[in-house]
């Protein structure tokens, strides 16, 4: 069976669905994998280090997807173009980041055309799909590379100095929501020298927050709501004043803040709000990595850099993609792991909705909508 790997064509998405290491994974489960030219070459990857791992290199992406009966993406394939969605064949599978909930049009799509499609979004978070969870993974890209982020635009020192000149005090950074990236965050953040502190409305996570050295921010009354899977979900509205109120009397000291809180198929939750942004010192900086979905703060802007009263905030998107190597090496192996699940060693189509990743992680397949979640949400 042939696997297409195609160019990404996402403005800005500079990772690849596949590295070389992994073809020759493929290779073993007697599958044959076909590169698009230039497929790799964001991530640092040539042409000939695929061809060197037993794929073959294709000049377009017609040529990669003609005949492909699997189709291996990072970002979602556009509605318009012969090579992106139409260039799928049908009863093919497609498996990518697809982001269901925002994209209705896609998801129908698919449908209609006959693909099989698994999102990686969708990726069951039990311990046997660890391996598989590229939400994760690439989060912790966006974790690390969000601090970076705001210590280039702080004009500030994060570490303490003591010099001829004085001793400079360390800056604090504070830290919203403590999943994969926030966890991450917290971590660089205190390499960096940041005293750190971090909130989450999911307590299970405190025992996490003060190993790497941050100190957990408790309301005096109860603020939690953990979901399904270990993410978090909506608090009720006299829980989330009660957050806004712990969060405003951390933030006026903080220098740096990285918001990461976000809730599956929901808008992030307003987590900062006008007022504390202007509370804020003058030259702080703020990275909300929910800015895609809404983002944590009032007046974040995806995409954008907005400066209120002195303060940054900056509203990144796809912010794994900026470490294009690693993040790409991580996602490959994610995706190689889950297609081991569904082909057989002989390089057969195995299969099955009742695996249970197998199972979640299908959006559509025969001409519907598979997943009851996002079925529901898009009515249809």
């Amino acid at each position: 069976m042939k696997v297409a790997v195609p160019k990404e064509t996402r403005p800005g998405e500079l990772r690849v669905a596949l590295v070389p290491k992994d073809v020759k994974t493929l290779a073993k489960l007697g599958l044959e994998v076909v590169v698009e030219a230039g497929a790799g070459r964001t991530s640092a990857i040539s042409d000939e280090e695929y061809v060197a791992a037993g794929a073959r290199v294709v000049t377009t992406a017609a040529e990669a997807l003609a005949g492909a009966g699997i189709v291996l993406r990072v970002s979602p394939p556009s509605l318009s173009g012969p090579d992106e969605v139409g260039g799928i064949e049908r009863g093919a599978i497609l498996v990518s980041f697809l982001n269901p909930f925002a994209n209705p049009d896609l998801v129908r799509r698919l449908a209609t055309t006959g693909v099989t499609s698994l999102a990686m979004e969708l990726v069951p978070r039990i311990t046997r799909a660890q391996s598989m969870d590229a939400l994760s993974s690439q989060a912790t890209a966006a974790g690390y590379k969000a601090v970076l982020l705001a210590a280039t635009h702080l004009p500030r020192f994060l570490p303490m100095f003591t010099t001829a000149a004085g001793t400079i005090r360390p800056g604090k950074a504070l830290i919203l929501g403590a999943g994969v990236a926030g966890l991450q965050a917290i971590a660089t953040s205190r390499r960096l020298g940041a005293i750190v502190e971090a909130f989450d409305v999911r307590p299970a996570v405190k025992e996490h927050v003060q190993s790497l050295g941050a100190k957990f921010l408790e309301a005096e009354h109860s603020v939690t709501a953990e979901g399904e899977g270990g993410y978090a979900k909506e608090l009720s509205e006299d829980q989330h004043k009660r957050e806004l109120e712990l969060l405003a009397g951390a933030i006026v000291t903080a220098d740096v803040v990285i918001a990461t809180a976000q809730i599956p198929g929901r808008r992030a939750p307003i987590l900062i709000t006008e007022d504390m942004v202007k509370s804020m010192k003058p030259g702080s900086v703020i990275v909300d990595l929910a800015a895609e979905t809404g983002g944590n703060c009032a007046l974040t802007r995806a995409g954008e850099t907005v400066v209120v009263g002195g303060v940054k905030i900056i509203g990144p998107t796809n912010i794994a993609a900026t470490i294009p190597v690693h993040a790409s090496q991580m996602y490959s192996r994610n995706i190689v792991t889950l297609v081991g699940e569904f082909v057989g060693k002989d390089g057969k189509l195995a299969l099955d909705f009742t695996n249970d990743v197998v199972g979640p992680s299908t959006l559509t397949h025969g001409g519907e909508v598979k997943n009851d979640r996002v079925r529901q949400a898009i009515g249809g």
